[in-house]
């Protein structure tokens, strides 16, 4: 996996790439994106919590969840799809932490039955979420690792 930021020729805005591979078909891992109950299990990176979930997965829907921290703070991520191509690409805005606008690419691809899932956000600026994306992300992905190996 590599994580490092990587700025753009184009854009001075901090951005994050990740890729991760899955010992998992690439339907399996879309299935984890596509249903609320899934995603709640695994999005948000450990020790947080994910109270509330919404996830309508398809060009124009809504995707909304609550981050609730161990000593009780909340922090709502309100987002919309942008584009969905089914078991290829998610693309999505994201509102966080009141003023952090967050561009996330998600594309999925297949090779001898693993999945290669690759993470790409651009921040609208840098914050404390945005230092700390990197290890989120990471703490969320082999969540994911684990809620594909649970539905296998």
């Amino acid at each position: 996996m590599h994580g490092k930021n990587e700025a753009s020729q184009t854009s001075q805005k901090p951005e994050l790439r990740m890729s991760r591979v899955f010992d998992a078909p690439k339907s399996l891992v879309w299935e984890a994106w596509s249903k609320a109950e899934y995603v709640s299990r695994w999005f948000t990176p450990a020790p947080l919590t994910t109270p509330s979930c919404e996830v309508d997965l398809r060009t124009g829907g809504v995707f909304r969840l609550v981050m609730k921290m161990p000593a009780g703070a909340e922090f709502p991520m309100v987002a919309r799809f942008t584009e969905v191509v089914p078991e290829e690409r998610i693309v999505f805005e994201a509102l966080v932490h009141e003023d952090l606008t967050v561009h996330t690419t998600v594309t999925f691809s297949e090779r001898g039955g693993k999945t290669t899932l690759d993470v790409h956000q651009v921040y609208s600026h840098e914050n404390d979420a945005v230092r700390g994306a990197h290890a989120g992300w990471t703490s969320t992905l082999d969540q994911l690792a684990a809620h594909v190996r649970s539905r296998q």
